[in-house]
């Protein structure tokens, strides 16, 4: 899959375009991903998904950007399991801020990526001030020579399914939830850095994770997951919360996953780990040995999930 970093990097070659901002790739930015792709099956075009980089509201409403579920490399993975031919990352600015819709029509799909069809949700907006809809993009693609294709917002359980609901479902630590809103597990993922080395102290090492900038981490509490490394999927016990039987200090969280059966050097890796079910909360035990017979009961029941 082909990635552009900006519209000065885009070919000069037609596509059926998914526009958005795709974060998490859930199941109703597949719905709009496909028909793109349907689309450019059917027009004989390239099948791009285009989205902004950073996030809109990172830059218009720092204080009110929402966390993101993924990261840019994370993102591109997930696209690329779509099918789709290529991911272009249109850079938001304050200048790009200001384009009206006509402009954003006319500069950005007419002239940069040359669009035949145009696919966006049902609650699409674009433009200064957010004043364009898929009505008006319609209208102008009228006039520019590309047609527009507005997909319905995708209901599960009754309700649209949105980035903003499967990441209050993970700060409430219902990853199994967030999972059918994704269509596919929730994660985690970021550096391997060095911890106290107290897991390891144990009996069962930990790699300690830097979730990445802006990352919406899950529920406080102990979870099962998969971690991904070169190419195998390992079964994980994953802490996240304040390790609070050795410290009262509430301000730093702390994300620890045990690998099973792993043993090896991972500091300085990027590491994503699955987390499939929440499987307690956090609790402060009265002695070490309490602790220790807690984990590896948290242990066996990863175990007996995974061999499910």
């Amino acid at each position: 899959m082909i990635v552009c970093n900006g519209l000065d990097a885009v070919e000069r070659v037609e596509r059926a375009l998914a526009l958005g901002s795709f974060d998490g790739v859930h199941l109703g930015h597949q719905q709009v991903i496909g028909r793109a792709l349907a689309g450019a099956h059917q027009l004989g075009v390239r099948a791009s998904v285009a989205t902004f980089e950073p996030h809109p509201m990172t830059v218009l409403r720092p204080e009110l950007a929402p966390r993101e579920l993924g990261t840019p490399q994370r993102q591109v993975e997930l696209v690329e399991e779509t099918g789709a031919d290529e991911l272009v990352l249109i850079r938001f600015d304050h200048a790009f801020s200001q384009l009206t819709p006509d402009q954003f029509a006319e500069q950005v799909l007419a002239a940069a990526l040359r669009a035949r069809h145009v696919v966006v949700g049902a609650n699409f907006r674009y433009g200064h001030k957010a004043a364009g809809s898929p009505e008006s993009l319609a209208t102008a693609g009228e006039r520019l020579a590309f047609t527009v294709e507005t997909v319905p917002l995708f209901e599960v359980a009754g309700s649209p399914v949105s980035s903003s609901r499967i990441r209050d479902l993970i700060a409430a630590g219902e990853v199994a939830r967030a999972a059918q809103l994704l269509g596919r597990p929730a994660w985690l993922e970021g550096e391997v850095i060095h911890g106290d080395g107290r897991g390891r102290g144990l009996g069962f090492p930990t790699a300690n994770l830097r979730p990445a900038h802006r990352a919406a981490p899950p529920g406080i509490g102990i979870y099962a997951g998969v971690a991904h490394l070169d190419g195998r999927a390992l079964p994980a016990a994953v802490s996240v919360g304040f390790n609070p039987t050795f410290s009262d200090n509430r301000e730093t969280l702390r994300i620890e996953a045990h690998l099973l059966d792993f043993d090896g050097d991972l500091y300085g890796r990027r590491l994503r780990v699955d987390l499939t079910q929440r499987l307690r909360g956090e609790l402060k035990f009265g002695s070490v040995d309490e602790l220790v017979a807690q984990v590896n009961r948290d242990i066996d029941a990863v175990r007996a999930l995974a061999a499910r």
